[in-house]
């Protein structure tokens, strides 16, 4: 396997409504598409940080940077045996996971072409459709946030996630549990408590809700394991697992009863299926999670969620849910909550060369 040339297109695409969590909000998605040609074959890759840097310390000014500037030259330099010792090359370079990832996932596209197999069967998956969540951010009113979940049930989605933080939290379960009865519900805090508000967590108990996502601060796993301990809500973890050390500690801990797998955050395919091996090993629950991604992020990790042991819905969702428009071609659907896995090899969706032009804001051809 040899890269002869790539081409990185920075692109930025509206959303329907400003995505707000409780570390701030944006109102386009942006995403760096990584093509990656070899011997006629096109792969592609997302690498897909959050703008404004308040999910993590990666943005996409510095994962272009580190992708223009030393990832995509160096790799076409390089000559792979085998897919397994690419992702190992790429997981040994100096830069973020949110960078790497680009490449390394494109990397899986080529070599699912070249076998002639879907992207979902490389991987290991089994199932021909996975269950989709649906995702809510914070609103500045209960209604609002009613409104928006109301709009998206007759989609059939298998869970609902909203947002919390400090000062907004019992009162919008209370209030979507008032409205939706025994709805498939979920929190996600995004790091934004302390051990200090364990109280709120232990009112949250009374609510039957499926798992507090990402409570406490990523590094605060000690603190986490006093919260597990302390409800009986299983706790899941997201920013806090990005490497197999991490889950390992936290397992040990006895910090999470659940892992939230992101391509992004771990670095690709390869970390993604050891943490997911490891958590299998360890009789912990997985679940695939989004930034969300733009369309083909969403494609990769509507195909990782098809192995067995992702016991919950995944966070992809339609591509029409977040974005005004996509780059791929079909769009993501979901039908029936359902979101049916592509029988072309490969990544199974085409990137439509149009869209990325219409919302290119850099482009670079490395060769």
């Amino acid at each position: 396997m040899r890269i002869e040339h790539i081409t990185l297109t920075h692109v930025r695409v509206p959303l329907h409504e400003p995505f707000r969590i409780s570390n701030g909000e944006v109102a386009e998605k942006d995403g760096i598409v990584v093509a990656a040609v070899s011997d006629g074959l096109t792969g592609y890759g997302e690498s897909s940080p959050m703008a404004g840097s308040f999910y993590s310390s990666d943005t996409p000014e510095n994962c272009w940077r580190q992708l223009n500037e030393h990832l995509a030259p160096a790799i076409l330099q390089q000559s792979f045996s085998s897919l397994d010792e690419a992702c190992e090359w790429i997981n040994l370079q100096p830069g973020s996971n949110f960078a790497k990832v680009g490449l390394e996932t494109a990397m899986w596209d080529l070599e699912a072409q070249r076998r002639g197999i879907p992207l979902h069967k490389l991987l290991g998956g089994s199932r021909d459709a996975v269950a989709s969540g649906l995702a809510v951010g914070l609103y500045d009113t209960v209604p609002q946030l009613l409104h928006a979940i109301q709009r998206y049930v007759p989609d059939g989605y298998r869970r609902v996630k909203i947002k919390i933080a400090p000062g907004h939290d019992v009162d919008l379960v209370s209030a979507v549990r008032a409205e939706f009865g025994g709805i498939a519900l979920m929190t996600d805090a995004n790091a934004s408590y302390g051990i200090g508000h364990l109280d709120v967590f232990r009112k949250l108990d009374e609510f039957g809700l499926l798992m507090y996502e990402q409570p406490l601060a990523g590094p605060a796993l000690e603190d986490c394991a006093k919260l597990q301990r302390a409800v009986r809500t299983p706790v899941c973890l997201d920013e806090s697992l990005e490497t197999i050390a991490d889950v390992e500690r936290a397992a040990a801990l006895g910090a999470f009863r659940i892992a939230n797998i992101k391509i992004q955050r771990v670095g690709g395919f390869r970390n993604a299926l050891r943490v997911y091996e490891l958590c299998r090993k360890l009789g912990l629950s997985i679940w695939v999670g989004t930034m969300p991604e733009l369309g083909v992020g969403c494609a990769q990790g509507a195909a990782l969620a098809s192995l067995e042991g992702c016991d919950y819905p995944t966070d992809v969702e339609a591509s029409a849910r977040w974005f005004r428009d996509d780059i791929i071609e079909p769009w993501i659907e979901v039908r029936d909550g359902m979101i049916a896995m592509p029988s072309a090899a490969g990544l199974g969706y085409q990137v439509d060369e149009a869209k990325l032009a219409r919302y290119q804001v850099a482009e670079a051809v490395i060769s």
